[in-house]
């Protein structure tokens, strides 16, 4: 097996960019379920087909945007180096607020 060439590899910014949009998409959703759990306008908002309640508007919305995020990165990063590590640990901070705002415990929180 042959060792590989610097012109070999590929750039990373299309792996960067789908995993910075899945970690804007996780704390989207997050945010999105403290919104509509905490202003009641919003939830009715969220609500876009009544038996599923605002998890369809929650979860469309959180889709929505990382599908957009993912787009618009992977074009603008497309070709290029982008530093892999930040990106990652940026990714996990943002997936792990994203999902600690979907517990009752914290957007039941009164402020």
């Amino acid at each position: 097996m042959a060792a590989m060439t610097e012109s070999d590899r590929k750039p990373s910014g299309p792996a960067a960019a789908a995993l910075l949009s899945v970690g804007v998409g996780s704390l989207a959703l997050g945010v999105f379920t403290f919104l509509a759990e905490n202003v009641k306008s919003i939830g009715k908002a969220l609500n876009w087909y009544h038996p599923a309640g605002n998890l369809t508007g929650k979860t469309g919305l959180a889709i929505i945007l990382w599908l957009v995020l993912w787009v618009i990165l992977g074009k603008a990063w497309q070709g290029k180096d982008v530093e892999l590590g930040r990106i990652y640990t940026v990714t996990l901070v943002l997936i792990t607020m994203g999902f600690l705002l979907t517990f009752p415990i914290v957007f039941q929180m009164r402020f």
